[in-house]
């Protein structure tokens, strides 16, 4: 089974198109996937919408009655994800940003490099039209985090991209009770590739692309409150870097034999 996982707030703009394209990718590739997402006390419609495509994707929607931040959603998510698997070496976890900065189309490469044998996949995202400022601090994040969060050879923590192998969210999960994470902002993207690349035996990158029609930016936090997260997060937890292992056999495709249309079906 393949868990998309999305965490949401005030994406009323981009969570119903991020959400129809996963619907598109899957018919497809077909594979058995659920939705799994997080409303995170969202003030604007996101709530309405998620409720309309509930009816039309195999998907659970989480709530919180209160804003919790992201990585209080991704934590929801990843753990929702694993209570629901019976194969965890199999089943796997696929993040994606709810304000559809990267495109679904990305997920046939995601899941194939889990195939062939990673247990977890960052993808790293084409540079977007930002002010120069916010360019520059991005370029600076990986130093920026430092030194509680390093990942190495991963060059983009900060995409809100990933895929997982079940496993290794089990194995951090065992490691930490509660919370798993807990850094603000956009620096939990960071700590989310960092805490499953601690638990994971291969950890590889792949591009991924931004849709063709970029949606318009919102709530960025702008450069100078992005950088102190960044730096905020990377004193705040300490986060082995994963260790290299030699490679095993690939496990079973994740919902292989599920056959098409399987995603289709109410959840």
């Amino acid at each position: 089974m393949i868990y998309i996982c999305v965490a949401a707030h005030n994406d009323e703009a981009t969570v119903g198109l991020l959400l129809w394209k996963v619907r598109q990718v899957f018919a497809a590739f077909p594979r058995e996937y659920q939705l799994l997402v997080v409303d995170d006390g969202s003030s604007d419609t996101t709530g309405e919408v998620l409720d309309r495509y509930q009816r039309a994707l195999p998907m659970t929607i989480l709530r919180h009655d209160a804003p919790r931040g992201p990585a209080a959603s991704y934590d929801a998510l990843l753990r929702e994800a694993l209570r629901r698997s019976d194969r965890p070496r199999r089943d796997v976890a696929l993040v994606l940003p709810a304000d559809f900065s990267v495109s679904p189309d990305g997920i046939p490469e995601l899941l194939r490099r889990i195939d062939s044998g990673a247990d977890l996949v960052v993808g790293e995202a084409p540079a977007r039209p930002l002010p120069a400022t916010e360019r520059l601090v991005l370029r600076l994040a990986r130093w920026l985090l430092r030194p509680g969060i390093q990942v190495p050879g991963v060059r983009d923590l900060l995409s809100g991209c990933l895929a997982v192998r079940l496993v290794a969210v089990k194995q951090q999960l065992r490691e930490h009770a509660a919370p798993l994470l807990v850094c603000d902002g956009l620096a939990s993207r960071a700590e989310l590739v960092a805490r499953t690349a601690s638990g994971a035996r291969q950890v590889t990158v792949t591009d991924v692309p931004s849709p063709a029609a970029i949606p318009e930016a919102r709530r960025r936090p702008g450069a100078l409150r992005l950088a102190m997260q960044l730096a905020r997060a990377g004193r705040r937890v300490r986060i082995p870097p994963p260790v290299t292992r030699g490679p095993e056999p690939a496990a079973a495709p994740a919902g292989a034999g599920a056959g098409a249309g399987t995603g289709e079906a109410a959840s």
